[in-house]
């Protein structure tokens, strides 16, 4: 039998979240992820923020969120040349990282002009919401719904419907 241990997720992001639609679902999601997963050994989500005005660019951020990643962590930055996945697959990949013993994983959503190529180089794995590029508020509405969703389907609950 596998020792599972408990994956902690945290969504590193630049640019701060203030109020708004945007960050009540995020709270949201977050909050029912936090409930169900701790269930599977996933968990807590944080949302760490790094300042994006007037940062100096992608280099710079790039910068800013190494120092805020957990030391060790899994690295899967947002990004549109990543992979696309359902969310069944999704789901499975965050079961194989919590089965492999990662204690942490972040997920990256770089600034206006994306993340430098320096972070993306040392990303575990690349993902993609698609060819489109989204508003940065509306990634990470998309995913945290994403990593609760996920978490749903490993719970074996209703929520998705596919």
């Amino acid at each position: 039998m596998l020792d599972v241990v408990l994956m902690r997720l945290n969504l590193c992001a630049v640019g701060r979240l203030r109020g708004g639609a945007e960050a009540e679902l995020v709270i949201d999601y977050t909050n029912r992820f936090n409930r169900i997963g701790r269930n599977l050994n996933l968990g807590p989500l944080t949302v760490r923020e790094v300042e994006g005005r007037k940062s100096g660019g992608p280099l710079t951020e790039a910068s800013l969120l190494r120092r805020i990643l957990p030391k060790g962590s899994l690295i899967c930055c947002l990004d549109e040349r990543g992979t696309v996945e359902n969310s069944p697959a999704f789901a499975r990949r965050m079961e194989v990282w919590r089965d492999a013993g990662w204690s942490d994983v972040s997920f990256i959503i770089g600034g206006a002009d994306g993340i430098d190529n320096s972070l993306l180089n040392d990303a575990d794995h690349l993902l993609s919401f698609g060819a489109m590029v989204w508003p940065h508020m509306l990634a990470r509405v998309m995913l945290t719904e994403q990593i609760y969703r996920a978490t749903s389907i490993l719970a074996g609950g209703p929520y998705h419907r596919a």
